[in-house]
């Protein structure tokens, strides 16, 4: 059982979703905007967020910016439908992955099967290595140190989303190989047949924005036209 926190506006909606976690076994709280939002993250931490974007008070994008300044909890999004600005947007200040309206409910509960697992399985990695003793890879002026959660380049510290974080360790760790885009997924957002690639385009995108000398030319994260991405060795 988990603990989610739905932020909906739409009373239909809010109350199917929460209907449905309810019925998984989940403990559900819900908020109709977003300044009760934050306040209910704050003052009970959610295991997960569900946030549309479009709230009273205060947007989704805040809520997720207020959230992710103390929480790494995965963040769900709500988009409105073939707004893909709102979805990009949302990816880049640290959401974990989006649907978007109108959604079926199934596949709204698999993203968040997703999501939790992901989220158990990370919890998992640190109670089996309670040290933190991990590889810190150095690659040219990069240094990745997964145990602290801490990446720099020429010495100063990068600011990553979460998610952003998780793929370059994870394309680290397989520094030098070809990283199809589908596995990519399953390892660092826990599904595939679900998966949209344009979250993962999203991601890396943004990994160069910070990372490369020349984001338009890259030569850390390199793409392989048709199957994935590989980071340089």
């Amino acid at each position: 059982m988990a603990r989610i926190l739905v932020v909906e506006d739409e009373a239909s909606i809010r109350t199917t979703i929460a209907y449905n976690l309810k019925k998984a076994g989940h403990d559900v709280r819900t908020v109709a905007d977003g300044e009760a939002a934050i306040a209910q993250a704050n003052a009970d931490p959610p295991d997960l967020v569900i946030l549309d974007i479009m709230l009273p008070t205060i947007d989704g994008f805040d809520v997720c910016r207020h959230i992710r300044r103390s929480s790494s909890v995965p963040i769900l999004m709500l988009t409105a439908r073939d707004d893909e600005v709102d979805r990009v947007v949302g990816l880049e200040i640290g959401a974990d992955d989006y649907v978007t309206k109108p959604f079926s409910m199934r596949e709204l509960m698999a993203r968040v099967k997703a999501l939790l697992r992901r989220r158990e399985l990370l919890e998992q990695e640190l109670a089996s290595n309670p040290d933190g003793r991990e590889e810190v890879f150095e690659i040219g002026t990069l240094r990745i140190d997964p145990a602290a959660y801490r990446v720099t380049r020429n010495g100063r510290e990068v600011q990553l989303t979460p998610k952003e974080m998780d793929l370059l360790v994870y394309l680290a760790r397989h520094r030098g190989n070809v990283c199809p885009t589908r596995r990519i997924l399953e390892a660092v957002w826990g599904y595939d047949y679900y998966g949209d690639n344009r979250t993962v385009a999203v991601h890396i995108h943004g990994l160069r924005e910070k990372l490369e000398e020349d984001p338009r030319q890259p030569r850390l994260i390199e793409t392989v036209r048709g199957v994935g991405y590989r980071l340089a060795g």
